[in-house]
């Protein structure tokens, strides 16, 4: 699978391992990645219009700048330093357990980390080391094969298809497996999610195969819009739920899991095994809780913005003569999505780079070649507060610009 995550902030920015690994593409000023990296910071710190400002693509003393201004609104500064979890870290898991509804959680400095956890944990208590998930999951795509590597478990794929599993696909497994993986949003198919009925009727088929639902929700806090219901409810699906606090919510870092009380104290066990129980984390705790306070309760608005950003790109693109695209999926689930064009990954990100440099505009950050199908490059366009004001008009003006230069560059080759 290509890395496909960005070094500049754009929606995968250093989600995962390797990335900022692919190339800038033609008439970049130098060849190697620091130097490319440089370049695209640059443009893009550099632009009045985007769709989205991560956290990611701040300074250090902006992010310094940033924590020292909001932390005392999230908690109390005069409190004592957190020291092996206590403290504010308690705080942040005591409110992402309120939040999501379950007994306990516990904070991990990884979201990798506190996954492999949960399928060891769940595996031990089922006896069954066999995971059902899908092949575009975080632990098949980003975590080094770990779960068989360090914890010894399998995986079986339920599906293929670019989708979350359905009911009779989990039913017709031709081996037993002790924990039904989902995650929501499945990131690399499109950020895409199933319907409710879809999602507790695999909930269902998995408890008749007596399997325990773990829920990879690195990014559930965007998924209520899609439901229409409260996290505690999505939540309570299953019987465990992951989340991110850096991917959708700003953190620096860090993430959660969640539980049954006896589960989550096992899991702060195995925790401490992995080396998690890191002696101070408190800089990622509060900005955590920032993340709770401010971004959370915007996430709707962006979700609700990022319909009206793919309708127009939708309709722009077809105007503009451009052989063959696809922005997918047509209507966001989440405020993120793909947007697929017929061109090298090397030329539009050039175009990219460019257009941020020529006029303070960025539509699209990094994209990259997947491979299948063969001559398609494909990105990830996240709707942030930095786009809410990014009307149709805005959205058409910048992809006419964006593809102006597009051509300006193939012309070059």
């Amino acid at each position: 699978m290509t890395d496909h995550s960005a070094d500049d902030g754009s929606p995968g920015a250093l989600d995962e391992p390797g990335a900022g690994s692919m190339a800038s593409g033609t008439g970049g000023e130098g060849t190697g990645p620091g130097q490319q990296r440089s370049r695209r910071s640059a443009a893009w710190r550099g632009c009045d219009r985007v769709l989205d400002r991560p956290a990611s693509a701040a300074t250090l003393g902006e992010q310094l700048r940033r924590l020292s201004e909001l932390a005392p609104d999230a908690h109390d500064l005069d409190t004592p330093v957190d020291l092996y979890g206590d403290g504010v870290v308690e705080e942040l898991e005591q409110r992402v357990g309120s939040l999501l509804g379950t007994e306990a959680a516990a904070f991990f400095p990884t979201g990798t980390m506190a996954q492999q956890v949960a399928l060891r944990c769940w595996a031990g208590r089922t006896g069954n080391p066999a995971v059902a998930l899908h092949p575009l999951g975080h632990p098949v795509v980003w975590e080094r094969d770990a779960l068989s590597v360090v914890s010894g478990l399998r995986t079986v794929r339920p599906t293929t298809a670019p989708r979350l599993p359905t009911a009779e696909e989990v039913r017709a497994l031709d081996e037993p497996a002790g924990t039904l993986m989902l995650e929501l949003p499945l990131r690399e198919a499109g950020f895409v999610l199933p319907s409710w009925e879809e999602l507790t009727d695999v909930v269902a088929a998995a408890r008749e195969s007596d399997m325990v639902v773990h829920v990879d929700g690195a990014r559930l806090w965007e998924c209520t819009p899609h439901y229409g219901r409260e996290l505690r409810e999505i939540a309570g699906l299953a019987d465990s739920v992951y989340v991110s606090f850096y991917k959708s919510l700003g953190g620096v870092s860090g993430a959660a899991l969640a539980g049954p009380e006896s589960f989550v104290a096992e899991a702060k066990a195995w925790r401490h095994r992995y080396g998690g129980l890191l002696f101070q984390q408190w800089p990622a705790a509060l900005a955590a809780l920032i993340g709770l306070d401010r971004e959370l309760p915007r996430l709707p608005a962006y979700v609700a913005h990022a319909s009206t950003v793919a309708r127009a790109l939708r309709e722009a693109l077809a105007a503009s003569g451009v052989p063959w695209f696809r922005v997918h999926p047509e209507e966001p689930h989440t405020h993120q999505f793909q947007v697929w064009l017929p061109y090298p990954a090397d030329d539009l990100n050039e175009a990219a780079v460019r257009q941020a440099e020529q006029t303070r505009t960025a539509l699209f950050r990094v994209f990259t070649e997947p491979g299948l199908p063969p001559g398609l490059s494909m990105t990830e366009l996240t709707v942030g507060a930095a786009g809410l004001d990014w009307d149709a008009s805005d959205v058409a003006e910048a992809l006419d610009g964006f593809l102006a230069v597009l051509g300006t560059v193939r012309a070059e080759i």
